[in-house]
């Protein structure tokens, strides 16, 4: 009898770490389409765009300035860019140096461009944000315009016109999964020249460029 409870109880566990970390890679993926679209989306206006994520409501949101702006930081002493890989190596500097614009932001469906369908016990489906799957949720983001990871409240990734984003990290979990678990989390990294994502199991930590060499010629933080 104790070998048949103890048989049972294995299929129970495996079933539900299996059913966990497909909504866990599940998750990961909204977050890769999320980022696609708003990479995409701040060229198209021509726009200021960010991702909202929202830890205690887990959703992602998505947000574009009311002003036509590009927020732009001069590192070079107004001098042209000599050549491409210079104009490569300000580009990556300016994005890692980016701050929150000052313009106020406007909400846009970003469930009508993901095309996102939930579950049957998962949000309403009229709710313009894209929910994280049921049982996963934001355990730390990492922005290059964060000093440090935020793992509550909401996080922001911005996106500028011309293809500009930051570098960062946004870290998943399935609920309450130990921190040593490497199996519970799932991580996706972003290039800030080009908007590239990146899905790795496991905690990855963000990529902080040292100086604007080290940032142009690392384009994928999570290599």
């Amino acid at each position: 009898m104790i070998s048949l409870i103890a048989i049972v109880m294995t299929v129970v566990t495996v079933g539900f770490y299996g059913t966990s970390g497909a909504r866990l890679k599940q998750g990961s993926t909204r977050v890769a389409g999320a980022i696609r679209i708003a990479y995409s989306h701040s060229t198209a206006v021509s726009k200021a765009v960010r991702l909202v994520f929202d830890f205690e409501k887990g959703t992602i949101a998505m947000e574009e300035a009311q002003d036509r702006h590009l927020l732009r930081r001069d590192s070079t002493g107004g001098a042209d860019p000599a050549n491409e890989a210079e104009s490569q190596a300000i580009a990556a500097a300016d994005a890692a140096s980016m701050r929150a614009p000052k313009s106020g932001f406007t909400s846009v469906n970003l469930r009508e461009y993901h095309r996102v369908k939930n579950n049957d016990e998962e949000a309403d489906d009229s709710d313009p944000d894209v929910p994280l799957p049921n049982g996963i949720q934001f355990w730390q983001v990492d922005i290059d315009h964060q000093e440090e990871p935020i793992r509550s409240g909401r996080a922001y990734l911005y996106f500028f016109p011309g293809g500009q984003t930051e570098n960062g990290t946004i870290q998943l979990r399935i609920s309450n999964a130990d921190e040593e678990d490497k199996t519970g989390f799932i991580s996706v990294t972003v290039s800030p020249l080009t908007g590239k994502t990146n899905i790795r199991a496991g905690r990855v930590e963000a990529f902080k460029p040292r100086d604007e060499t080290e940032a142009s010629e690392r384009e994928d933080p999570g290599r």
